[in-house]
């Protein structure tokens, strides 16, 4: 857990009647890049005529996607076949350093090859493990995503597809799914919707063979192919996309999950997580952050200074709350405060491994790797700084003493979200409660005093939850656990991301 963000899940994207499958799920990956960047990974399914039977060649190593796959021969010689699905790791479950849990999972039993690509957590993973462990199940990793394919290869039904229901309807939590057979690309999303999945196009459907169609995490991964988005894979829906369904239009057989707790999509995807140019839960991420400003903007406004001030400035802590802090600053505007966005706070996307010389405070020379003030902006001025979220505070408290140290006359800090109080079990990796700076103070006026400020003010979460539906329109709930603490699904509040590592 890094002391700047919650961490991303994971990326997964899916191709189907492709001749470029492989190619473009590499570039589908590349725009998914900020999911995850521990591990990528790419799976195909060919026909090997040596051997005369369906095969799965896989790729996949730690790394970034440009990292991984920098060999175009790989694409070449052996990432072959019209129909690939593809995985950006971030773990939050099993370890980071365990090279068995990078994704996709290839298996082969007795109705074929299976791949499979998962993003989210299961919610009843622990449960499962014991009951594979008291059966004497051999587990080649550490994550939950592997009981997916335990569960499938032990159904008794008959077929391959019937196989991956039974499976489906025995698991828990949070999960959108891509997976890989032989004849078909299955795409999932769980009975909540918690993470964000859709289906996309390219080619003309009525052409010979149909279009190719693909599947991913956010919309953005379309955007790079060329390819147009179709729709949202709805919660609770298996989608099975084969060669007839890409013959006659897009007409997929679909199948429903049953529904236990309602929907209840993650809020954070809107917040932080997903790229403001992807569409996702039926709506563009950039329109719902700019309601989120401006719902802030008339909880927490700008402060007035006097006519013969400079005029303040609000800033955003980039990239993530760039687009919120322009539907902040906007919105003071209308209201008639005197004010102007600004980019005050330079990042360096080129952060790596940074040698620290002893003595350093390691922290707060990470967070100078990654940002520096624009001073001749700041000097003298009203600061209003203006952020996503605020997990441990670390980062924050560092930037504000550096806007001080540049000069600034006064700093205000605005968060376009409720305090984190409660760590999330659907696939993110947040920090355990006791470490949340929310749960250090009793007051909000506290916390402010620690980040070093003039004041600070969080979105409430009725403000958070009018934002979001007053930008989309569409009926289905929300998931604020990491906010409420009101879990829509039962969890285990012992679990650990890496509880499993011994047994390895």
């Amino acid at each position: 857990m890094s002391d700047y963000k919650v961490q991303e899940e994971c990326g997964i994207f899916g191709a189907f009647n492709d001749p470029e499958a492989a190619r473009h799920t590499y570039y589908g990956l590349h725009a998914l890049q900020h999911r995850g960047q521990e591990s990528s990974g790419i799976v195909t399914s060919t026909f090997d005529e040596q051997m005369q039977q369906p095969v799965m060649p896989s790729h996949k190593d730690f790394g970034l996607v440009l990292d991984v796959f920098d060999d175009p021969a790989i694409f070449e010689t052996q990432l072959l076949g019209g129909s690939a699905i593809g995985h950006n790791r971030y773990s939050t479950s099993g370890a980071s350093t365990n090279r068995s849990n990078i994704q996709p999972f290839v298996v082969h039993h007795r109705n074929g090859n299976l791949g499979l690509a998962h993003n989210g957590n299961l919610s009843n993973a622990r449960k499962l493990r014991h009951r594979f462990r008291e059966k004497g199940t051999l587990f080649q990793t550490t994550s939950d995503s592997e009981l997916i394919l335990h569960l499938t290869s032990q159904s008794s039904a008959d077929t391959h597809l019937d196989q991956i229901r039974d499976a489906l309807e025995q698991i828990e939590g949070a999960y959108s799914l891509v997976l890989l057979t032989d004849d078909h690309l299955i795409a999932v999303r769980d009975a909540n919707g918690f993470r964000p999945l859709a289906l996309g196009r390219l080619g003309d459907p009525d052409q010979d063979g149909g279009a190719a169609y693909f599947v991913a995490s956010e919309t953005c991964a379309f955007d790079m192919i060329g390819a147009e988005y179709v729709r949202d894979i709805e919660p609770g829906e298996i989608l099975v996309i084969d060669r007839k369904g890409c013959a006659n239009g897009g007409d997929f057989d679909s199948y429903r999950i049953p529904s236990k707790h309602g929907v209840s999509q993650c809020v954070f995807e809107y917040v932080y997580f997903s790229r403001p140019d992807s569409k996702i839960f039926g709506e563009m991420v950039d329109k719902v952050r700019r309601r989120i400003g401006e719902e802030l903007a008339r909880e927490a406004p700008v402060p007035e200074v006097p006519e013969d001030e400079k005029t303040p400035i609000v800033i955003p802590v980039p990239d993530s709350a760039n687009t919120s802090t322009l539907g902040y600053a906007m919105e003071c505007q209308k209201m008639g405060l005197r004010c102007r966005f600004e980019l005050g706070l330079i990042r360096n996307h080129y952060v790596g491994r940074t040698f620290i010389a002893p003595g350093q405070d390691r922290r707060e020379m990470k967070v100078r790797c990654k940002f520096n003030t624009v001073e001749g902006l700041l000097r003298d001025r009203t600061v209003i700084v203006m952020d996503d979220s605020i997990v441990r505070g670390t980062t924050a408290r560092y930037l504000v003493s550096m806007l001080r140290e540049s000069g600034a006359k006064s700093v205000h800090f605005r968060v376009s979200a409720p305090p984190v109080v409660s760590p999330c079990f659907y696939g993110m990796d947040f920090p355990n409660k006791s470490e949340l700076l929310a749960n250090q103070f009793d007051r909000v006026d506290e916390i402010g005093e620690w980040l070093g400020v003039d004041s600070l003010a969080y979105l409430s979460v009725d403000g958070l939850m009018k934002a979001v539906h007053g930008a989309n329109k569409q009926s289905n709930g929300y998931c604020n656990a990491c906010f409420t603490a009101d879990y829509p699904v039962p969890v285990d509040m012992s679990t650990t991301k890496e509880e499993n590592e011994w047994q390895v």
